[in-house]
């Protein structure tokens, strides 16, 4: 089955999808660095399928440059990520570069959501506007078009709960116009706030998935099995070497031994004895004195800092009465962590590592295993040149690859069935 991700990020979604055996056709996606990542993530796919990994994994470690990578791979696969933005003045283009790149093959699925910032809440509170004059609020009418022009049997849409109560200057809902707009390209769409921790992924994350059925009658939204792996947070750090601020590798990081199976059977760890991009960002020494005070604190009792409990003199914000949980712990003794996002790229300061004695916060790769992205899966920035701030961006972003797969493996079932 055959599939093209619109909006596509880094591609975790996608990686879901491919692992429960469907195949892409074409990832669409307008950030140039994202799209390096899923060039290579690519290569990766290509090189596994003709048993050359070995090149893969030479890049991976700094042996050969991403020049040289690209040039193993076929045109044709490179091809498939198109870096244009959706919308009126490109889709004529997207659409004949899809066409020439599926040949005779039919679109089964087309999966992928349209940036969430229009329909955050967060996004809504911090916009004087509270968003109602960003045109990424109508981004779902082009995806329209791709139903239209393509008709898939099936479609999946991921956004932010946000959604549920995003309204229109006149007070329409978001939500019930595109699912009337689906409705009128032949889709009946159902939908249900998922949460990324019912699916082996510890994190707290809930989004809102929109499956649509091609002529589709009421009461086919799959049933999902809670997946409970009888671990904590503190199952992603076990095996990384320890850091302070500022130190890492881009590259190729040795584990630590472990003697768990959460990341084996999460697929993290997927038969490497190496990781990489994990390297910690460099931290004031402030800030680090506030990373201490919000660990003390949580080893106190699991108590979380307050914005008000820091030293007058290391507070750089006047606002002291919203947002007062800016600095943040990630708990290695709880089930899940907060929610990862995309504000990750701006600074780390919500997402503190739990260990006091590397004083720091989390890595990239410490992000991506929160979103299960395995630890061979190499995030990109737009030159060669190595970009810690795109990864985060990208990882904060993304579908969390673990939660993707059981969604497409629900679906196949759905369609084995039929």
């Amino acid at each position: 089955m055959n599939f093209i991700d619109l909006f596509s990020g880094a591609g975790g979604l996608s990686e879901g999808f491919i692992r429960a055996g469907f195949t892409p056709v074409a990832h669409v996606e307008i950030d140039k660095a994202a799209c390096n990542t899923l060039t290579t993530r690519v290569g990766y796919h290509y090189l596994k399928r003709t048993n050359n990994l070995a090149h893969y994994l030479d890049y991976i470690q700094n042996k050969i440059s991403r020049t040289e990578l690209y040039a193993l791979i076929p045109d044709k696969e490179r091809e498939s990520v198109i870096n244009l933005p959706i919308g009126e003045e490109n889709n004529r283009i997207i659409f004949d570069k899809i066409d020439s790149l599926k040949g005779g093959k039919s679109i089964d699925f087309i999966i992928g959501g349209p940036p969430c910032q229009a329909y955050s809440i967060v996004g809504r509170s911090r916009d004087e506007n509270r968003m109602q004059g960003d045109s990424r609020n109508y981004l779902f009418k082009e995806y329209a078009k791709f139903l239209e022009y393509y008709q898939p049997k099936y479609f999946v849409f991921e956004n932010v709960i946000g959604l549920k109560s995003a309204k229109t200057k006149d007070g329409k809902s978001y939500l019930q116009m595109m699912c009337d707009l689906f409705k009128e390209k032949g889709y009946h769409t159902e939908y249900e706030v998922l949460e990324a921790k019912d699916f082996g992924v510890l994190q707290n994350r809930k989004r809102i998935i929109l499956i649509g059925k091609k002529n589709g009658e009421e009461g086919f939204y799959p049933k999902f099995e809670k997946v409970n792996f009888n671990v904590t947070v503190s199952e992603i750090f076990k095996d990384l070497p320890k850091l302070q601020a500022g130190t890492g590798n881009y590259y190729a990081t040795k584990y630590n031994k472990y003697d768990g199976d959460y990341l084996f059977k999460s697929h993290i760890r997927n038969g490497l004895d190496f990781t990489t991009q994990h390297i910690a960002r460099p931290h004031t020494e402030q800030d680090k004195g506030i990373y201490k005070l919000a660990v003390e604190k949580w080893e106190n009792g699991q108590q979380r800092l307050n914005y008000n409990d820091i030293p007058t003199e290391w507070q750089t914000h006047k606002n002291t009465k919203s947002f007062v949980d800016r600095f943040k712990v990630v708990a290695a003794d709880l089930p899940y962590s907060q929610t990862v996002v995309a504000h990750i790229s701006k600074d780390g300061h919500y997402y503190i590592h739990p260990d006091i004695s590397q004083n720091r916060s989390l890595t990239p790769r410490e992000a991506a295993r929160l979103q299960t992205f395995p630890d061979d899966f190499y995030f990109e920035g737009v030159s060669e040149k190595q970009s810690r701030t795109a990864a985060y961006k990208q990882i904060g972003n993304a579908v969390p690859p673990l939660m993707a797969e059981s969604i497409a493996n629900k679906l196949k079932e759905l369609i084995r069935n039929e």
